[in-house]
C-alpha cells in the first residue's frame, strides 16, 4: 500500500512491495533514488518517523536505510541524518532523455497581439489586490454568479461608458476568461437559436475563424477597403463579427456610413453584431472612435478585455449583452463563475481606484513613442516602404512590394526577427482579388531596452534597407 510521509515535515511517497517488508522498502527507496525522484543531497526521515508513518518496526527502516549505505545510494553522518549520495542517475534504457532544445528563439519578437509584459503594473496591483481582499465580503469566495462579481461588473459598466461610449449596466455584463471565451459562449448561444452562419472581416484572425469553424459555423467573408470592412452584402447570418474602431490587422476605423448599415442590418434581420474591441484604449493621432454598441445596444455585443491594456495572463475579458440575451449566455457559461474571483475583485478596485486610467495614459505614452521611433526609421533607412495602421493600436501594416513577403520573411527570420506577414490574416472574399504583401510589426511586446536593437533588425531585412540591404524591388 502506498503511503505518504508527512509528520516530520519531510514528505516521501514509497509503495514496498513483495512479501519481505524489509526488501521491499529497500527496493522502494533505491528505485526512488535511481529514478530521480530522490534527488542527490535530498534528506530523508528518521527512522523512527518513517517507521511510525509506514506502521512498521523502526529496525526494519534503520536496516533498509543501513543496506542503501552500503550500497552507496544513501549517506548517513551524525547530526546530517540519512541522505541521498551524491551520483550520477542514469535513467533506465527506453526512457527519453531530455534534450537541450535545438537553436535559440527570436532576438526580437514583433509579432502583434501582445502588450510589453514588462511593464506590467505590479505595485500598484498589489496594492490594488490588498484592498480588494480586504474589503472582500466572506461570501465572494463562493461560487457565485455566472455574470461574474458585481464589484467588476459596476466598475466596468462606468469605466466602459466613459472611456468607450458604451451603453450598459452591471446586469447585463457578463465576464469571461478572455475574448475566445466570450467568443465560444456567443457562438453556443447562435447554435442553440438555429444559426449557422457568422460574417467574418477577409483580413483577421485565423484563430477566431477555426473557433467558429470548430463550434460547427460556417463563415463568410466580407470585402475589404480604404473604408474598412463592407458589410453591405450581409443578408440572413446569424452574426457579423467586426473590429470596427481598429480593424485587425489593417488598422482603419470603420466609416460612418458602413457602422449604420451594420446596425441597420442587425435591426432588420435580427441578427447581432459582435465588436471585438482589442486596443479600443490607444489612440494617437486622432480622436478616440467610440464602441459602435453605443448606436444599438439592443443588437450588438461588446466584448472586451484587459489583454492588451494589462496583460493576457490574466485571462479576464467582458461582454457588454443586449438585455434578451443575458440569460441564455449565463447558462452557456454554467453554474458558476469560471474567472478568478480575486482578479476581478483586484481589477474592480484598480479600475475605481482611478488606478487603470493612469497606467493606461503611460501605456498609450510609450507605445507612441516605439510607433513614431519606428516611421522615423523607416523614413529614414527605408523609404520605399508605406507604413498604415499608425494612428492607434499596437501594430502598423508595412506594405511591401508585390511578391516579395515570404522573402522578406526568410530575411527577417535571419535577422533574429519574428514577424508576421499578412497573407494568412487574409480568407477570400468577393470584391477582393488576393491579399496585399505586407508585414504587420507589432511594438507592444519589446522592451524599451531592446527596441532600438528590433528597429535595426526590421530595416536589415527590408527590401532596400540599411546601407542598400535587404531585398530588391522586383523589376
Amino acid at each position: 500500500m502506498a503511503r505518504t510521509r508527512a509528520t516530520s515535515g519531510v514528505d516521501l511517497h514509497l509503495e514496498p512491495t513483495g512479501p519481505r517488508l524489509r526488501r521491499g522498502l529497500t527496493d522502494a527507496l533505491r528505485e526512488a533514488v535511481r529514478s530521480g525522484r530522490l534527488p542527490s543531497g535530498a534528506r530523508l526521515p528518521s527512522s523512527r518517523s518513517l517507521a511510525a508513518d509506514l506502521g512498521v518496526a523502526r529496525n526494519t527502516v534503520a536496516d533498509a536505510y543501513g543496506d542503501l549505505v552500503a550500497e552507496g545510494w544513501l549517506t548517513a553522518r551524525q547530526g546530517s541524518g540519512t541522505r541521498v549520495a551524491d551520483r550520477t542517475v542514469v535513467p533506465p534504457s527506453g526512457e527519453a532523455t531530455p534534450r537541450r532544445a535545438e537553436g535559440r528563439g527570436p532576438a526580437y519578437d514583433l509579432r502583434p497581439g501582445t502588450p510589453d509584459l514588462g511593464s506590467f503594473p505590479r505595485a500598484e496591483w498589489l496594492r490594488a489586490a490588498r484592498r480588494a481582499l480586504t474589503a472582500a465580503p466572506s461570501e465572494a469566495f463562493g461560487y457565485g454568479d455566472p455574470r461574474g462579481r458585481v464589484e467588476l461588473r459596476t466598475a466596468l459598466a462606468e469605466y466602459l461608458s466613459r472611456a468607450r461610449g458604451v451603453r450598459t449596466d452591471p446586469e447585463r455584463i457578463v465576464v469571461c476568461a478572455g475574448f475566445a471565451h466570450g467568443l465560444r459562449l456567443l457562438t453556443a448561444v447562435l447554435r442553440a437559436r438555429g444559426a449557422h452562419t457568422v460574417a467574418v472581416e477577409s483580413y483577421g484572425l485565423d484563430e477566431h475563424w477555426r473557433l467558429l469553424a470548430a463550434a460547427g459555423m460556417t463563415t463568410t467573408a466580407l470585402p475589404f477597403d480604404e473604408r474598412g470592412t463592407d458589410a453591405g452584402g450581409l443578408t440572413d447570418e446569424g452574426a457579423v463579427l467586426l473590429t470596427p474602431a481598429h480593424q485587425f490587422p489593417m488598422g482603419v476605423p470603420l466609416h460612418r456610413d458602413r457602422r449604420a448599415a451594420v446596425v441597420d442590418w442587425a435591426r432588420r434581420t435580427g441578427g447581432l453584431v459582435l465588436e471585438d474591441d482589442y486596443d479600443g484604449e490607444f489612440r494617437y493621432d486622432r480622436q478616440p472612435v467610440g464602441a459602435l454598441q453605443g448606436l444599438d445596444p439592443d443588437h450588438v455585443v461588446y466584448l472586451g478585455t484587459a489583454s492588451k491594456s494589462l496583460a493576457p495572463g490574466l485571462r479576464l475579458g467582458w461582454m457588454a449583452l443586449p438585455p434578451g440575451l443575458v440569460a441564455e449566455v449565463a447558462a452557456a457559461k454554467g453554474g458558476m463563475d469560471t474567472s478568478g474571483v480575486l482578479d476581478q475583485l483586484t481589477l474592480a478596485e484598480f479600475i475605481t481606484s482611478g488606478a487603470y486610467d493612469r497606467h493606461v495614459r503611460a501605456a498609450r505614452t510609450r507605445y507612441r513613442r516605439r510607433r513614431d521611433a519606428l516611421v522615423a526609421a523607416l523614413a529614414a533607412r527605408a523609404p520605399a516602404i508605406r507604413v498604415t495602421g499608425i494612428a492607434a493600436g499596437l501594430h502598423a501594416v508595412l506594405r511591401l512590394p508585390p511578391g516579395t513577403e515570404r522573402a522578406v520573411l526568410r530575411a527577417a527570420a535571419y535577422q533574429g526577427l519574428a514577424v508576421d506577414g499578412l497573407t494568412p490574416r487574409y480568407r477570400h472574399a468577393d470584391a477582393v482579388a488576393a491579399p496585399l504583401d505586407a508585414l504587420v510589426v507589432g511594438y507592444g511586446t519589446p522592451p524599451d531596452h531592446a527596441w532600438a536593437g528590433a528597429l535595426d533588425a526590421l530595416c536589415a531585412a527590408l527590401p532596400f534597407g540599411e546601407n542598400g540591404s535587404g531585398i530588391p524591388f522586383p523589376g
